[in-house]
């Protein structure tokens, strides 16, 4: 499984979700088979994106699609995002 990982700064946590929720990219159009939100329990004004896919080649384009969306969101919506495809290696529920 492959995640791409995001995260970012936002101006409102409940601004962003709602932007989030609409979907700009259709995630599952593009291979999205999970994601989950988590924001730091100290800073509810950022957000961290973890979405699952079965191939990089999907996290990358999911990537490349999301570049087109901050730009046109960034300094207003969310600040500085960063973004990172990785590999799971191990998953241990307990």
């Amino acid at each position: 499984m492959v995640v791409l990982q995001i995260e970012h700064a936002v101006a409102n946590f409940n601004g962003w979700k709602q932007a989030f929720d609409s979907d700009p990219v259709g995630r599952q159009r593009m291979g999205v088979r999970r994601y989950r939100i988590m924001r730091p329990v100290d800073e509810p004004n950022f957000a961290i994106i973890e979405l699952e896919f079965d191939t990089a080649p999907q996290a990358e384009a999911l990537l490349a699609a999301m570049r087109e969306v901050w730009g046109r969101v960034q300094g207003t919506l969310i600040e500085s995002p960063q973004a990172r495809i990785t590999e799971i290696v191990e998953s241990v529920e307990m």
